[in-house]
């Protein structure tokens, strides 16, 4: 079975313990993505899936593994996913709760891939999942933040892919000036 990973924030740049067998390829499902999600364990705002957001482009990459079960618990053990959250982990085919996708379906079909996983986090704001917060409460959560946070904030919504242009990114470019790295840095392996 080929199983691949999809992806469009920090797992481009930072796979960790994901056991990547390719390079990231461009060209991954088209899904609705914003800055919406205060990190648990730093002081990002996550780019995640948020239903009411614009369809972006995402990247894709072969896992090291061909069972899916272990592909879940790679991108959990990355992604930090306690274990009582398996919907927090989207798969096709979905198993044991995993959050199931009909875009990804598709595209899963259109590239005669087998398997896919990804993280299906919600938004999260002020402590509260599903919490969707406005750009204004963003742009100012982000300007509140200093030193060492502001920096890793400011980092992660630089270093996404520049062609990731969310309605967020272009109020958090204006007001903060937090415009994208010329470079992409995508982890490029093999």
């Amino acid at each position: 079975m080929n199983i691949v990973c999809i992806a469009w924030g920090s797992l481009l740049w930072k796979p960790g313990s994901l056991k990547l067998a390719s390079g990231w390829h461009p060209g991954g499902p088209r899904l609705p993505l914003e800055f919406v999600r205060q990190s648990d364990d730093s002081p990002e705002l996550a780019l995640v899936l948020c239903e009411s957001a614009r369809p972006m482009p995402t990247y894709w990459a072969y896992l090291g593994t061909d069972d899916l079960d272990e592909a879940r618990a790679m991108l959990q053990e990355r992604e930090k996913i306690t274990p009582g959250k398996p919907h927090w982990v989207g798969s096709v085919p979905s198993v044991d709760g995993a959050t199931a996708d009909a875009r990804i379906a598709a595209w899963l079909e259109k590239k005669r891939l087998d398997a896919a996983v990804w993280t299906a986090v919600p938004p999260k704001f002020d402590g509260e999942n599903g919490n969707v917060p406005s750009p204004d409460q963003v742009v100012a959560w982000l300007d509140s933040c200093e030193g060492e946070q502001r920096d890793a904030a400011e980092d992660y919504i630089r270093r996404t892919p520049a062609h990731i242009d969310t309605r967020y990114r272009r109020i958090i470019e204006a007001r903060l000036g937090w415009t994208p790295l010329r470079e992409a840095h995508v982890t490029h392996m093999r």
